[in-house]
């Protein structure tokens, strides 16, 4: 039985930790959380979320910006995180409508897709 999500995966380019964190923790507001002593070697680092992990793994030749996936995070005021983004050179990408939810895409500033969404009434 599979019981819960536990992490995702999202690559960056090697050496690029501290792009990364002022990305992710610096705008988008997640927290760092330690990598196992054990894996500290290896690059990257680790967010969580409510609970929820997003690890990133560095690796090189990878064409981030022509994938489909991605990491979407529910947000409340949808308008606002356009602003902040947009602000901070994201080009932003309306969504197909979904029932429930408004929402948007963008890419970090290593190709990575992501969505922010918002549930309505």
């Amino acid at each position: 039985m599979i019981r819960a999500v536990h992490h995702v995966q999202v690559s960056i380019p090697i050496g690029a930790e501290d792009e990364a964190r002022t990305f992710y923790c610096g705008i988008l507001g997640l927290r760092e959380i330690p990598k196992p002593e054990s894996l500290s070697g290896r690059g990257g680092f680790w967010l969580e979320l409510d609970g929820f992990q997003i690890h990133f793994g560095t690796e090189d030749g990878i064409e981030r910006s022509r994938s489909k996936a991605h990491i979407a995070y529910l947000v409340s005021d949808l308008d606002g995180w356009r602003e902040k983004l947009e602000s901070n050179g994201c080009s932003i990408i309306d969504g197909i409508p979904i029932p429930g939810y408004d929402r948007f895409e963008f890419r970090d500033p290593f190709g990575n897709r992501v969505e922010f969404l918002e549930r309505t009434n």
